[in-house]
């Protein structure tokens, strides 16, 4: 195992110098948020599809295929349908606003008052996702060196916490490169292929597993459906994937550059239900079918390609651990503490040092967090489901629907919000329904309330209409530096 250990600990290294480099390129608020809105199709599309293919997607895609068979790439297929959607249909626009935040836009659109309020619920989503991930290093570093849970969350929390804090979104836009670089190797290049070669290739597979294993829908019809409002909705509104969104240089880099990334999402899906699959048949009884990742790598694969995979797996956490931190610093800082303490700002590097204190502060609650919880499907679904049930009516409405109004949207969310979690506790955490009503809740309240209070004054609309056009909007203050490719 010492090659497989030099593999992770360069890797490890790595990211910790990406994030040195980053501190020195990050000069304002606009470089060390948004990257200076400076990314080309290349580096938007890697650094996009690393934040949405994330540990759940990775290690959760491949105990889906064990548990399902190809139906099991349903959870990740629909991430990345959410992700052309978002890339084709809205993407451009929320390039053009030249924001930094989700609530920000609800603002722009609303004429304000909906910030704080929009806020909390984002900032409690991304928290949870920020958490979910942190808690997938200890099943990783378990495997790799046979560490103590609570050990293995301080140990990746901290590179994570370390790297964004130094540089922000540039050295989480570097790692990111890079981990979407390993997972492509480790997972595409690599496993996936050793995997259906040493199960006997897909006639042996198919000889040795029942046929639901290859039925497209095996998984059933109502999983699918929840898939698609949970992840495929969510990936239209969530702070976290809109950040990155922020990130791209034009509104066409936003456009096709994400339909790349989705596009590769899809194939990322196949291929992890592939493996899962394989899995299957090389060991029918394991205990638990997360464990199948973890168990075909660490049984099948040659010395220091097994590392490199298992890195591709650290990758994967790593990429959405940082983008969930830095879009839940931002929501806490811009949205929630700016608000309530009153637009006091200083300078772009006073506007740096107080974002970095952020992701340290949330960082560190974040593992804390971690260390206490211990189901992460619990603490993901509830993520979701307040996010979906909270924000996308008033997030879409507001882009699709000149009449919503800003009481509308406050209404929203907080019929929404208060829907689902009353409903979780009613049906359970894990119940489809406080989704399904939650979300029809929202709808309602939007629009009986946009309906019964007067529309948006027209010179918001006006502006409104403007910032979506590219224009009017502030300008930013960012060093003189070539536009990465």
């Amino acid at each position: 195992m010492a090659i497989d250990y030099t593999v992770i600990v360069v890797y490890l290294l790595g990211m910790l110098a990406m994030g040195w480099w980053g501190m020195r390129r990050a000069k304002s608020k606009s470089e060390f948020l948004v990257a200076g809105r400076r990314l080309g199709p290349a580096m938007y599309s890697g650094t996009m599809a690393a934040i949405v293919l994330g540990g759940a997607s990775t290690i959760g895609g491949v105990g889906l295929g064990y548990q399902y068979g190809l139906s099991g790439a349903w959870m990740v297929f629909t991430i990345g349908l959410g992700l052309l959607a978002l890339s084709v249909f809205f993407s451009a626009r929320i390039a053009r606003l030249k924001v930094y935040t989700v609530s920000e836009m609800l603002d722009l659109r609303y004429g304000g008052r909906a910030g704080v309020i929009s806020g909390v619920v984002m900032w409690a989503y991304t928290l949870m996702l920020a958490v979910t991930s942190t808690i997938a290093y200890a099943t990783i570093f378990d495997v790799l060196f046979d560490m103590n849970r609570t050990v293995a969350i301080i140990l990746g929390g901290s590179i994570v916490v370390a790297y964004s804090t130094l540089g922000g979104m540039w050295s989480i836009t570097l790692t990111d490169m890079v981990q979407f670089v390993v997972k492509t190797v480790g997972v595409l290049l690599l496993l996936l292929p050793i995997a259906v070669v040493k199960a006997g290739g897909f006639s042996e597979m198919k000889d040795q597993l029942p046929t639901s294993y290859f039925d497209p829908l095996g998984i059933g019809g109502e999983t699918i459906f929840t898939y698609v409002l949970i992840y495929t909705f969510g990936m239209l509104i969530g702070q976290d994937i809109w950040q990155r969104v922020f990130t791209a240089r034009s509104d066409r880099t936003a456009k096709w550059g994400g339909t790349v990334a989705g596009t590769y999402c899809l194939a990322y899906a196949l291929a992890g239900a592939v493996i899962g699959t394989a899995a299957k048949v090389l060991y029918p009884k394991l205990g638990s079918a997360d464990d199948a990742f973890a168990t075909i790598v660490k049984d099948e694969l040659p010395v220091g390609v097994r590392g490199l995979v298992l890195a591709a797996a650290l990758a994967a956490v790593m990429s959405t651990s940082s983008g969930a931190l830095i879009a839940c610093a931002t929501v806490a800082n811009n949205d929630i503490w700016s608000r309530l303490r009153g637009k006091v700002t200083g300078g772009e590097r006073d506007e740096v040092a107080g974002n970095r204190a952020f992701i340290l502060i949330m960082g560190v609650g974040v593992i804390g967090t971690a260390i206490a919880l211990n189901n992460v499907v619990e603490a993901l679904t509830v993520a979701y489901n307040l996010l979906v049930g909270g924000l996308l009516v008033p997030i879409l409405g507001g882009l699709l629907w000149k009449r919503g109004t800003v009481h509308g949207a406050l209404a929203s969310v907080i019929v929404g919000g208060l829907a689902v979690i009353g409903l979780m506790a009613g049906y359970g955490i894990l119940a489809n329904e406080p989704v399904y009503y939650g979300l029809l809740a929202s709808l309602a309240a939007y629009v009986a309330v946009s309906l019964a209070t007067p529309a948006t004054d027209e010179a918001v609309l006006t502006a409104w209409r403007e910032r979506l056009a590219g224009r009017g909007a502030p300008e930013l203050v960012s060093e003189p530096v070539p536009a990465p490719q």
